[in-house]
C-alpha cells in the first residue's frame, strides 16, 4: 500500500503501515477431504455369492495445499485459478518453527520480508508484497488497523490452521485493498473427529517459552455441536537488549449443527500482550554505514526502560453461518466485532547525532482504541446455460470502524551509543494530537465462474460506498470524505489434461487515503479521492496431475494512480503519483511428494515511484528461496524428518540519505529443522513428537531493510534476525 507522507512532529520511523482472508467453510468432497481406509469386509449378493470388497472410510476434512479460497471466495484448484496465491500449511508452519506471520511468509516469492527488521517492530507483522504493504483478513473478514496504526491486531500463528497470500488487486470481491495483494488467515475450528488434541512445549534462545495447548471434539454423542479450545502462554526476551514479549491468549469455538445442511460456528478470542518489544531502530550512520566509532551492535537499544511500554488488549467474537438449500445453492454468511485498545509510549532516536557518540532521541506516546465491526454474506450456486457451467455468487459486506486516539510528543535526552544509560529523567510529553474517527464501507459484488471442458473463465464485478469523518479536538478540526467506487476483475485460465494451464487476467483495486487536495495551486481545496490499483497478470501452471506438486510462473504489470504528492510544505498534495511495478514470479510447492515437502520461489521486480522518480521507498528488487523437508519412511530412523532451507533477498531501495541514495545489501541466511515421531522408539510413545529448527543457522549479521528521508534529516536502519533455534517437545491424541 502507498500512502502519501504526511509529517507530525514524530519521526516517520514510528509510522506503522498496513498490515491483514480464510477459507470458505463449505468444502467440496472431492477437492478437500483426505480419505482413509480403517477395514474391509466381504460383501454378499442375495445367492450368497461374494460381491467383492466393501470398504469402511472414515473422512477427515482437510483442505490441500492445492486448494485455495481466497482469490475466489470460494474453495477452488490453485491449477483452475487464474491469479497467483501461496498457501502456508499447518503443517509447514510447524514444520519450519514458525512464530509470527512475518516468518510465515518469508518464503513466498514476490516477498520484501522483515520491513523492521528481526529485533524490531515485531509486535506487527510488517512486509510487503509486489512493493506495496498489504491488508490482512482473518476468517474471510478485514483486520482493521487504526488510523494511525498503533492499535493494530496481531493474530499468533499457532491458532491459525492456514495462511494464504492472494497477489495482486482483490477489490472486486474484498473493497478497499493494497494493489500488492492481501493475506488471509484461517483459524483452527471444530473438526468432525470425536475427540483430539495436543499440548506442545517450546523452549529456546532469547530466553523463549512457549506452552501451546488445543483440545476439541464432539459435545454431544451424535457430533451436532463439536467445539475446540486453542490457547497459548508465551513470552521471549528480543534480539535487543533491555526489551522483551510476553502473550496470553485464548480461542474457544463450537459448531452447531454436525454436518447438516445448517452449521452456525461461533469463535471468540482474547489476547493480551503485557509488553511486545520495542518500535525503535538504529541510526543508519552506525548500522549501514560506518561511523567515526566503527559499527553498534546487533542488539543495540535506543530506548528508556522505565519508559518503555507497550501494552495490547485485544479481544473478537465471529460466527459464520452456511446453509445448503440443494445440491446447486447454498448461503454463506459471518461477521466478527472486535475491541483493540492499545497503550504505547516509548524513547526512540532521531536518526541523526548531534555529536560524534551522542544520538538525538525524542519521546512518544499513544492511547489508542478501536472498535469493529465487519460482514459479509453471499449466496453461491451452480447452473448451466447449454454447454457453459456457472458457478455464480452474489454477496453484500459491510465494515464500520470507531476509533480513537491521544497522542503526545516530547523531548529526550541525547544517548552516549558508547556508554548508553537506559535510566535518564524523561521530561513530561505536551499533548499533540486529540481525534475520533469513525468509518463505514458498504460493498455489493457479484461473481460468474464459467467453465466448458477445460476453459474457466471468470468476471467479478463491486461497488463500494465508503464513508468517513474524523473530529480533532485540539485543532478543533474535522474532515471527511465520503467516496464511492467500482471495480472489476476478469480472467481467463485453460486447464489441459496433462495438468498444464495458462491464464491472464486483469483486476483494479482502490484504496481510500486522507489528506487535503488542490488541483489549481491552493485557491481552493477538496478532500483526496482514493487511490486506485489495476494489475495486467499471465502465466502458467502446472500440477502433476495425481500429486500435490504444482508449479507456477506469473508476469506482472501493476499500474497505482491517484498517489498523494505533497506540495512542498504549503500542506496540501496534489493526486498526481503514480506507482509501477513490474516484475516476474516462480514457485514450487509439494506436500507432501513422496515423503518430501517443498517450497522454492523466485521473484525479480521493480516498483518505481514517478513522483520521485525513484523506486518506491521500503521495496526489495526480488527474492529467492528453498525450503526442503524429507521424512524417512522406513530403515532404524524411519519416523525421522530434517531438512533446511535458504532465503535470499536481493538489494532494496531505502530512501534518500545526506549522502544519497540508500540502498540495502543483498543477504541471504539459511534455517534448518527436524522432527521425529517417538512412536517409532516405542509403541507406549505413541503420539508423542520432538522437533527443533534454527533461523538464520550461521548467524549472519546484516541489515533487512532502511527508512530514510534526507530533507528531514531522519535515516534508520533494521538489523535482521540473529541465530534463533528453538526445540518443542509435543502430545497430541
Amino acid at each position: 500500500m502507498y500512502r502519501s507522507k504526511v509529517f507530525y512532529v514524530f519521526p516517520l520511523s514510528l509510522m506503522v503501515t498496513g498490515n491483514a482472508l480464510a477459507a470458505d467453510p463449505a468444502r467440496k468432497a472431492d477437492q478437500n477431504t483426505a480419505t482413509h481406509a480403517t477395514g474391509t469386509k466381504q460383501a454378499t449378493t442375495p445367492s450368497g455369492e461374494k460381491a467383492g470388497r466393501v470398504e469402511k472410510l472414515e473422512v477427515h476434512a482437510r483442505r490441500p495445499a492445492t486448494v485455495a479460497s481466497s482469490a475466489t471466495k470460494s474453495d477452488t484448484p490453485l491449477i483452475e485459478t487464474a491469479q497467483s496465491v501461496t498457501v502456508v500449511s499447518r503443517n509447514e508452519m510447524d514444520v519450519r518453527g514458525v512464530l509470527s506471520l512475518n516468518q510465515a511468509v518469508r518464503y513466498t516469492a514476490g516477498i520484501t520480508p522483515d520491513l523492521r527488521g528481526g529485533g524490531e517492530g515485531t509486535r506487527y507483522d510488517q512486509f510487503a508484497l509486489r512493493g506495496f504493504t498489504v491488508p490482512t483478513f482473518l476468517d474471510g473478514l478485514k483486520l482493521q488497523d487504526s488510523p494511525t496504526g498503533y492499535a493494530t491486531a496481531q493474530t499468533d500463528t499457532s491458532r491459525l490452521e492456514r495462511v494464504e497470500i492472494l497477489k495482486g488487486p482483490a477489490s472486486a470481491l474484498y473493497g478497499q485493498s493494497s494493489p500488492g495483494g492481501l493475506v488471509a488467515l484461517s483459524s483452527k475450528l471444530p473438526t468432525d473427529q470425536k475427540f483430539y488434541g495436543g499440548v506442545t512445549t517450546t523452549g529456546g534462545m532469547f530466553d523463549l517459552y512457549r506452552v501451546d495447548a488445543d483440545v476439541g471434539g464432539y459435545a454431544t454423542k451424535d457430533g451436532l455441536v463439536r467445539y475446540r479450545l486453542y490457547g497459548t502462554v508465551n513470552g521471549q526476551h528480543s534480539q535487543l537488549s533491555k526489551t522483551g514479549s510476553r502473550r496470553f491468549s485464548i480461542s474457544p469455538s463450537f459448531t452447531f449443527g454436525g454436518d447438516g445442511p445448517t452449521t452456525l460456528t461461533l469463535l471468540g478470542n482474547y489476547q493480551y500482550d503485557p509488553e511486545n518489544g520495542t518500535y525503535g531502530g538504529a541510526p543508519l550512520e552506525g548500522s549501514l554505514k560506518r561511523a567515526s566509532y566503527g559499527y553498534l551492535p546487533r542488539d543495540f537499544y535506543d530506548g528508556d526502560v522505565p519508559f518503555e511500554k507497550f501494552n495490547r488488549r485485544q479481544g473478537g467474537i465471529t460466527y459464520i453461518f452456511n446453509h445448503r438449500f440443494n445440491n446447486n445453492w447454498s448461503f454463506t454468511s459471518r461477521g466478527r466485532y472486535d475491541d483493540i485498545k492499545t497503550i504505547y509510549r516509548s524513547v526512540y532516536n532521531n536518526g541523526y547525532y548531534t555529536s560524534n557518540d551522542m544520538l538525538a532521541r525524542s519521546a512518544f506516546g499513544t492511547n489508542e482504541h478501536t472498535h469493529n465491526l465487519a460482514f459479509d454474506s453471499q449466496f453461491k450456486g451452480h447452473v448451466r446455460t447449454g454447454p457453459l457451467r456457472h458457478t455464480m455468487m452474489f454477496g453484500f459486506d459491510y465494515m464500520q470502524q470507531s476509533a480513537s486516539e491521544q497522542g503526545f510528543y516530547g523531548t529526550a535526552p541525547d544517548l552516549n551509543v558508547l556508554h548508553p544509560d537506559y535510566h535518564m529523567v524523561i521530561p513530561t510529553m505536551s499533548p499533540y494530537v486529540n481525534y475520533q474517527t469513525n468509518s463505514h464501507q458498504v460493498g455489493m459484488y457479484a461473481q460468474d465462474e464459467m467453465r466448458w471442458r477445460g476453459l474457466v473463465v471468470t468476471g467479478s464485478l463491486r461497488n463500494d460506498w465508503y464513508r468517513s469523518q474524523q473530529n480533532e479536538y485540539i485543532y478543533h478540526t474535522s474532515t471527511h470524505e465520503n467516496p464511492r467506487q467500482i471495480t472489476w476483475r476478469a480472467s481467463a485460465l485453460y486447464h489441459f489434461n496433462f495438468g498444464l494451464s495458462p491464464y491472464i487476467s486483469y483486476s483494479t483495486s482502490f484504496q481510500p487515503q486522507a489528506g487535503t487536495v488542490s488541483n489549481d495551486g491552493g485557491r481552493t481545496f477538496s478532500q483526496a479521492n482514493p487511490s486506485l490499483g489495476k494489475q495486467l497478470e499471465g502465466g502458467l501452471k502446472y500440477q502433476l496431475p495425481g500429486t500435490s506438486l504444482l508449479f507456477t510462473a506469473a508476469g506482472f504489470h501493476i499500474e497505482q494512480t491517484n498517489v498523494l504528492v505533497a506540495v512542498g510544505n504549503l500542506g496540501y498534495s496534489t493526486e498526481s503519483g503514480k506507482v509501477h511495478s513490474d516484475g516476474f514470479e516462480f514457485e514450487a510447492h509439494a506436500e507432501p511428494y513422496k515423503n518430501l515437502m517443498i517450497t522454492a520461489a523466485v521473484s525479480v521486480q521493480k516498483v518505481h515511484d514517478d513522483s520521485t522518480g525513484k523506486p518506491l521507498i521500503q521495496a526489495g528488487t526480488g527474492n529467492a528461496s528453498l525450503f526442503a523437508f524429507y521424512t524417512m519412511p522406513s530403515g532404524p530412523v524411519k519416523g525421522l524428518g530434517f531438512g533446511g532451507g535458504m532465503r535470499y533477498s536481493n538489494k532494496s531501495y531505502g530512501g534518500e540519505a545526506s549522502y544519497g541514495s540508500v540502498w540495502v545489501p543483498q543477504y541471504a541466511v539459511f534455517d534448518a529443522s527436524a522432527r521425529y515421531d517417538l512412536s517409532n522408539l516405542s509403541p507406549s510413545l505413541h503420539g508423542w513428537t520432538v522437533a527443533a529448527s534454527v533461523r538464520n543457522l550461521f548467524d549472519k549479521d546484516y541489515i533487512a531493510n532502511c527508512l530514510s528521508y534526507a530533507s528531514y534529516g531522519q535515516e534508520w536502519c533494521y538489523y535482521g534476525e540473529r541465530r534463533n533455534a528453538q526445540a518443542s517437545i509435543g502430545f497430541t491424541w
